[in-house]
């Protein structure tokens, strides 16, 4: 139970829904055999049951085999399976047929004609049903149930059937057909409405990203474009003054080096914005965003007072763990502690779906860089499951004797952040 709970909680939301959808169709294989295959030893028999049996089992096997390819298709994952739709078109009538030769060999009368009657209009349904699976349009799938149902009509009369109960007959095949066939429908709609979505969410992570890097773009051409203009111009200045042996050149030269000195202090401004994080705005963007995805998120503690350098490694540990909880998690809760315990700053982030292991990424992303990060400012990293779906970060960064003394005191307090 251990390996099974351990493999589904390894799965991504697309992907359970995925198992579940598929192992449901599989289900039908089990639910057609009982439902009609076991039931006809009672009523025909041995011979006739026997027989029945056999049809219907051959026919769920095929069904269970269509859904499978015809979802398959349905994800991109191999090209539509048109023969095997016709196939099992094919089987589904054929068989009927048969059931309906088989009520007229039959030595239990009318127990004999239902069991048959049963296998007829069941066969047709369930064919019906399945090969909706393997087709786009909505149009066409009602086309193949009606056409079944009529179907039913035109085999049952030459062989006998009266015309009120061919009729009726028609009716529950295209009845049951139709449920089952919007049952299919639905269900591969559901399925790529939750892939759909799920891309989405990794697309607006994208553009997060994007939107970042465009922003450290601007922000460098701003720095950086009318300082080298500047030392364009004056170099240019410089070269024609020494051209003639003017001493101005010594003085426009020293002025490029002091644009290009001022220069390098100005980007290393701008890299050291870009990479230091404000743990207070990270706690509260990792609630509004968990809060979108459907997560709760409860926050205690304060960040005030805390040096930069400590809330600039926490902060990117509050930024990597809430992005782990959405990609890689379930999660339908999540909190995040803030306090100070013996001289260290100890944030902890634990949320109710466990986070695969793609999470601690290599390089500098993922939990190896967190680790990296806090190894700078002397700080540890703890990450792992708790309990049976739960998964917890513990990052810890230690104090200065000085800062420790004017932090505790409020830190201990613990005052509850922005709570759901």
């Amino acid at each position: 139970m251990s390996g099974a709970a351990g493999w589904w909680r390894g799965k991504t939301t697309p992907a359970k829904v995925e198992a579940y959808t598929r192992w449901s169709f599989h289900f039908f294989v089990v639910i057609e055999i009982a439902l009609i295959g076991l039931p006809v030893f009672a009523q025909a028999g041995p011979g006739v049951a026997g027989w029945l049996m056999a049809m219907v089992v051959v026919h769920a096997l095929l069904c269970g085999l269509t859904a499978s390819r015809a979802l398959d298709w349905t994800r991109g994952r191999r090209a539509q399976p048109v023969r095997l739709l016709w196939v099992l078109g094919a089987a589904s009538c054929v068989f009927a047929v048969v059931a309906l030769v088989l009520r007229k060999h039959g030595s239990a009368g009318d127990d004999t004609e239902n069991a048959t009657g049963t296998v007829f209009a069941m066969m047709l349904a369930f064919g019906a049903g399945t090969m909706a699976l393997g087709v786009r349009n909505r149009r066409r799938v009602v086309a193949q149930t009606t056409g079944f149902a009529c179907g039913a009509v035109v085999m049952s009369l030459p062989l006998g059937v009266p015309g009120p109960e061919a009729v009726v007959t028609a009716f529950v095949v295209f009845l049951s057909g139709s449920f089952l066939a919007a049952t299919s429908v639905f269900s591969v709609w559901l399925l790529d409405a939750v892939y759909e979505l799920d891309e989405a969410r990794e697309t607006r992570a994208r553009l997060a990203v994007a939107e970042e890097r465009l922003r450290f773009g601007r922000d460098l051409h701003d720095v950086l474009g009318r300082n080298l203009a500047v030392i364009a111009l004056k170099s240019e200045l410089a070269v024609q003054l020494a051209r003639r042996e003017r001493p101005e050149a010594v003085e426009q030269m020293i002025e490029v080096q002091r644009i290009a000195q001022e220069s390098q202090r100005e980007v290393r401004d701008v890299v050291r914005g870009y990479r230091d994080a404000d743990l207070g705005a990270e706690l509260i963007g990792a609630k509004a965003v968990l809060a979108a995805a459907g997560i709760s998120c409860e926050v205690t503690g304060d960040a005030d007072g805390l040096p930069a350098e400590v809330q600039s490694a926490l902060g990117w540990v509050v930024r990597e763990a809430a992005t782990n909880v959405l990609r890689h998690g379930d999660a339908g809760r999540c909190a995040v502690g803030l306090r100070v315990r013996e001289g260290c700053v100890v944030l902890t982030v634990e949320n109710d779906g466990a986070v695969a292991s793609g999470s601690d990424g290599g390089g500098g992303s993922g939990l190896a860089g967190l680790r990296e990060r806090l190894a700078g400012v002397d700080g540890t990293l703890e990450a792992g499951p708790v309990g049976t779906d739960g998964f917890r970060v513990v990052a810890s960064v230690p104090l200065s004797a000085g800062t420790a003394a004017d932090t505790s005191t409020t830190a201990d307090t613990n005052v509850s952040g922005v709570t759901s």
